[in-house]
């Protein structure tokens, strides 16, 4: 079956501190374009909604605009910036580098599907 979805009527918005996201879900894709405000931290700004110490959500993304520190649970870490594909396991913390807002897409479902949202994972 075809399906064809905007982003530009997304099927949920969910805010955040510091930022939001919007996701269409469509049969075998969730898809979420991210926005990170300057300042946002996972462990400050979703953390007490999510009620876990790190991020739970696998996410695959490409990264749009700004930049983000990223911090593995088992102490790997590294930075995305524009242009950037990730593929970023659950287990995680991260934070906006700098001034500019970082906007990231999601697909596969991580942020479309349980980011941000109470018992995340």
């Amino acid at each position: 079956m075809l399906e064809i979805k905007t982003v530009d009527k997304p099927d949920e918005r969910r805010d955040f501190p510091r930022g939001h996201l919007e996701a269409v879900h469509m049969t075998g894709l969730d898809f979420a374009i991210a926005t990170f405000e300057p300042g946002w931290r996972w462990s400050e700004s979703v953390a007490p909604i999510a009620g876990t110490e790190s991020c739970m959500v696998h996410h695959n993304g490409y990264v749009v605009q700004g930049r983000m520190h990223l911090v593995m649970d088992d102490g790997g870490e590294g930075e995305i910036g524009p242009g950037d594909v990730f593929v970023l396991p659950a287990g995680h913390d991260a934070w906006v580098v700098g001034d500019e807002q970082c906007i990231v897409y999601d697909f596969a479902g991580g942020m479309a599907t349980g980011y941000a949202k109470a018992e995340e994972g």
